[in-house]
């Protein structure tokens, strides 16, 4: 492992809880930033997995007439309450806007702790599996304080309070409520292309397979109308990632953080953005 990895993990090992948002930077944008990205990108489907869920995003018209759009804010929204600061002035106004963007929408309050939680648990569970290191006990439940304290701000109850309880929510949830509806299809259809843009141009055609693949849950695959997750598809896919991850090590650690706050819109906001640019109805 090189030093700059082996260092980072220490002091990763070492701060304090109270020094949550700290730990869970560090996590998310320097040490383990590419497997974290993607494993946000995961938890985004998961939504459209569950028909009550889906049903009030497809209301919206949206993600259908903006998929590329309403995929890269609901990521920029996250990462600038996690690059600044719960109390800093831009992370407060992300908190504000999703308040404002979830005020009235239909739903329970156990609905929307379960998207909280996709966004807590699927990442981590995809960087336990697949990254150069696993997260640290400390990492794990300095998410977990990140985002009850973000769900309290959002007004939302009963949030759990150790990473196995969140993860134990998220398995109960889905096991109850994941199911094919033709809202979470047409949602479904509707976003692919922003995957397929994503990959190498002879990965595209196999955009579904890759992803049934990466989610590697049956029931998540049939209630979004991917292919069953393909076991040679799988193999090759842990190696390469195995391989992947093998080299990381080894590298320096990355001096930048992933996300740099009103430059990092990727190819929705080539120029940048500001933080009026985000949410429903923005442009």
């Amino acid at each position: 492992m090189h030093k700059s990895r082996v260092e980072s993990l220490k002091r990763q090992g070492t701060l304090s809880r109270s020094q949550y948002e700290e730990i869970y930077r560090r996590f998310v944008l320097f040490d383990l930033a590419e497997d974290m990205d993607l494993g946000f990108f995961l938890a985004y489907y998961r939504n459209f997995s569950i028909p009550s869920l889906a049903g009030t995003l497809a209301a919206t018209g949206e993600i259908r007439s903006r998929p590329q759009k309403r995929s890269y804010d609901t990521a920029i929204v996250i990462y600038e309450i996690i690059a600044g600061g719960l109390d800093s002035e831009r992370g407060a106004a992300m908190v504000a806007l999703l308040r404002n963007v979830h005020r009235g929408v239909p739903g329970s309050n156990e609905d929307f702790v379960y998207v909280l939680m996709t966004m807590l648990v699927v990442p981590i569970r995809w960087a336990d599996r697949h990254a150069w290191r696993a997260s640290l006990e400390t990492e794990k439940q300095a998410a977990v304080d990140f985002f009850s304290d973000l769900g309290e701000r959002m007004g939302l109850r009963n949030i759990p309070s150790d990473f196995a309880g969140a993860a134990a929510f998220l398995d109960d949830y889905e096991r109850q409520n994941v199911a094919a509806s033709p809202a979470g299809l047409e949602l479904m259809d509707s976003t692919l292309g922003v995957l397929r843009g994503r990959l190498p141009k002879p990965l595209r055609p196999a955009t579904e397979t890759l992803l049934s693949a990466m989610l590697d849950d049956p029931r998540q695959s049939a209630a979004l109308g991917l292919p069953r997750p393909n076991p040679v598809v799988k193999t090759v896919l842990s190696g390469l990632l195995r391989l992947k991850s093998t080299i990381t090590a080894v590298r320096p650690l990355r001096q930048t953080p992933r996300f740099r706050p009103g430059l990092s819109g990727s190819s929705q906001y080539p120029s940048g953005y500001v933080l009026e640019n985000l949410g429903p109805g923005k442009s």
